[in-house]
């Protein structure tokens, strides 16, 4: 015979297990789109990692694109404005690796079609309260011609943790691995030999795997300097050969830059090593 009591025994199993479960994490938080022109830009936020994480998102219309923090031959990088924000103690944007656009006349940037997301870091100067983010973007948006941009947008970063957002997940995939000259594995840079003259140039080396098609990035030590893109100019021992010629230095400066940072990619993976030349 089944009796009440026997009833009872799932009710009190299963409030027994929740009670044992962690407290359900709040949702990722998202901004509104804010319209910029050929582009909408919002901001988005998660608690991932080690800590509070948040990214800025723009979606360019159809055969527009955007730029890196290094544009190529032509170009304005973004600038992010964050001085407006509430309870910010530190900000730290990052850069997903970028495509290389070929124009009319032989021109090539650097930057990003159609879509992309920035990873932020940020962290709170007090613990115990919200953070309000303020951001003013201004960027370019570029088809066959470019125009400036300007997106103002707002998101609150509540107290409570919050769910991982997917986006900021595939943002920060895309973010180049940090690599050490002559570290190895199947995608690095291998090594640097300075040619000097009347016109100094550096032959980079770098290794990536086999019909990868590997494209090689290099700035200065800040963004004063204006280096051209690398070239491929061969492939020897498994390794694919650059030349950088060092043109663009600013005003009153050597021609040799103290270092170099280089960022590699092929196919979808990326890697920046940062190369003393002093």
């Amino acid at each position: 015979m089944f009796s009440f009591r026997n009833r009872l025994w799932p009710l009190a199993a299963g409030l027994l297990a929740l009670a044992f479960l962690p407290p359900r994490a709040a949702v990722a938080v998202e901004s509104d789109w804010v319209d910029a022109g050929h582009a909408r830009v919002r901001l988005l936020a998660d608690s991932g990692g080690d800590g509070l994480r948040a990214g800025v998102e723009i979606k360019l219309e159809n055969g527009w694109h955007t730029y890196w923090r290094y544009p190529g031959d032509a170009g304005v990088p973004p600038h992010f404005d964050w001085s407006a924000s509430e309870n910010l103690d530190s900000v730290s944007v990052k850069w997903p690796a970028p495509e290389i656009f070929a124009a009319d006349g032989g021109i090539k940037s650097v930057g990003y079609n159609g879509h992309v997301t920035f990873p932020v870091e940020i962290k709170r100067t007090d613990v115990g309260q919200p953070i309000q983010l303020k951001l003013k973007l201004d960027f370019a948006v570029c088809e066959k011609l470019c125009v400036p941009a300007t997106a103002a947008v707002s998101l609150e970063v509540p107290l409570e943790s919050g769910d991982l957002s997917e986006t900021l997940e595939q943002a920060e995939s895309s973010v180049p691995r940090s690599a050490t000259l002559g570290q190895g594995g199947a995608l690095s840079v291998e090594s640097i030999r300075i040619e000097h003259g009347d016109k100094p140039r550096a032959i980079i080396s770098v290794k990536a795997p086999a019909d990868a098609a590997p494209e090689l990035l290099a700035e200065g030590p800040d963004d004063k300097w204006a280096l051209p893109l690398p070239e491929k100019i061969g492939e020897e021992d498994g390794l694919t050969r650059f030349a950088l010629p060092f043109e663009g230095a600013p005003p009153g400066a050597k021609p040799i830059p103290p270092k170099l940072v280089v960022t590699l990619k092929a196919a979808n993976d990326a890697v920046q090593t940062e190369i003393p030349l002093e």
